[in-house]
């Protein structure tokens, strides 16, 4: 699978969807839960189907102004890929 492009609006596949409390936050999904915090919640959180990769890289970006761009979205291409081939999201 490739990772996804700059208009890709990633999205919880079917049968995904946000469990537990605020604090503790969950993925829920058929094979189980995963638990996420600090950015990669953040990335999953901004997973809204409305934005688009690109906007969700830029948005990292200015929060992470330190970092090196490429990097973080590299990282976040990544991180959104293996969430896919685990059937968690879709783009």
């Amino acid at each position: 699978m490739a990772p996804p492009g700059d208009t890709s609006q990633p999205r919880f596949a079917t049968g995904c969807r946000w469990g537990g409390t605020e604090t503790e936050r969950m993925v829920l999904f058929p094979e189980g839960a995963i638990k996420l915090e600090g950015t990669g919640r953040r990335i999953l959180e901004a997973c809204d189907g409305q934005r688009t990769f690109l906007e969700i890289v830029e948005e990292l970006q200015a929060n992470f102004s330190a970092s090196d761009p490429a990097r973080i979205r590299a990282d976040v291409g990544i991180f959104l890929e293996s969430l896919r081939e685990k059937r968690i999201i879709d783009y």
